[in-house]
């Protein structure tokens, strides 16, 4: 019996020995699934590694740095790189180089106030991804991300061969050098500094003041021409009164006296 009780567990042994050698035979000669395949596309970049600061894209070149100093102080960089986490369309950037810089007529930056300064930084972003080949095949003005009154400052796009002319109303720039093709931001090189037309263009002449209201017409009293004989002077009322008085007064007394002389010299020739 107890040979018997060994053999079983033997064989049972030797069973399970070759059931789990059938088993890893089986795993290994198995194919793995394929992975799905990604998806092509600007969604499919968007969630890979991306280029999701400018600052890093801009210096890896050193050809920027004026243009980066200003995206830092106008913390336009910071709206920049926020919207690139965020944003489904990309951007893209026109970046001037120092020399477009360097080009400019002396004190054009010191002219523009604070929020002048964030909206020519901001005029330099159009707000969606554009690959080289899609601005060959852009017409009519483009939306950037500056505005203003009157809405969005805008650039008139015009294909030149293989590359890109942009035009503010003010000045043409040259899109050199590709510098980031990698969605979610391009990034293009240009020559020189785009100049916004609602922030360089012509000023409407100011308005001339309203005049002043005519002086009203007064009524002035008519002197009579001089005939060439002066006027005596007009006497006071007083003083013509008195003279009068006197005048008459005298002409009184002196018909008096004559009167009397004539009494009496009748009553000398009488007595005669």
């Amino acid at each position: 019996m107890a040979s018997s009780s060994s053999s079983s567990r033997l064989l049972l042994l030797a069973a399970l020995l070759a059931t789990a050698a059938v088993l890893s035979a089986a795993q290994k000669t198995t194919k793995p699934k394929a992975a799905p395949a990604a998806a092509s596309g600007p969604a499919a970049a968007a969630d890979g590694p991306a280029p999701t600061n400018v600052t890093a894209v801009l210096e890896k070149s050193g050809k920027y740095t004026t243009f980066l100093r200003l995206l830092q102080e106008s913390r336009v960089d910071t709206q920049i790189n926020s919207q690139l986490m965020d944003s489904y369309n990309g951007l893209t950037m026109f970046a001037p180089t120092d020399a477009a810089f360097a080009a400019l007529k002396p004190g054009t930056l010191n002219s523009l106030s604070s929020q002048d300064q964030i909206q020519l930084m901001l005029y330099c972003v159009l707000p969606r991804f554009y690959s080289l080949s899609m601005l060959t095949t852009l017409s009519g003005p483009v939306n950037t991300q500056a505005s203003g009154a009157d809405g969005p400052y805008k650039y008139k796009i015009k294909p030149s061969n293989n590359n890109v002319n942009i035009s503010t109303g003010v000045n043409w720039a040259l899109l050199s050098t590709v510098v980031s093709k990698d969605f979610p931001l391009a990034v293009y090189s240009v020559d020189k500094v785009p100049l916004p037309y609602e922030l360089f263009g012509p000023k409407p002449p100011t308005p001339a003041p309203a005049p002043a209201p005519a002086p009203s017409k007064s009524k002035t009293k008519k002197h009579k021409k001089s005939t060439g004989i002066a006027e005596p002077p007009a006497a006071d009322d007083a003083s013509a009164d008195d003279t009068t008085k006197k005048a008459a007064a005298a002409a009184t007394g002196g018909s008096r006296w004559v009167a009397a002389a004539g009494v009496l010299g009748g009553a000398i020739l009488a007595g005669l």
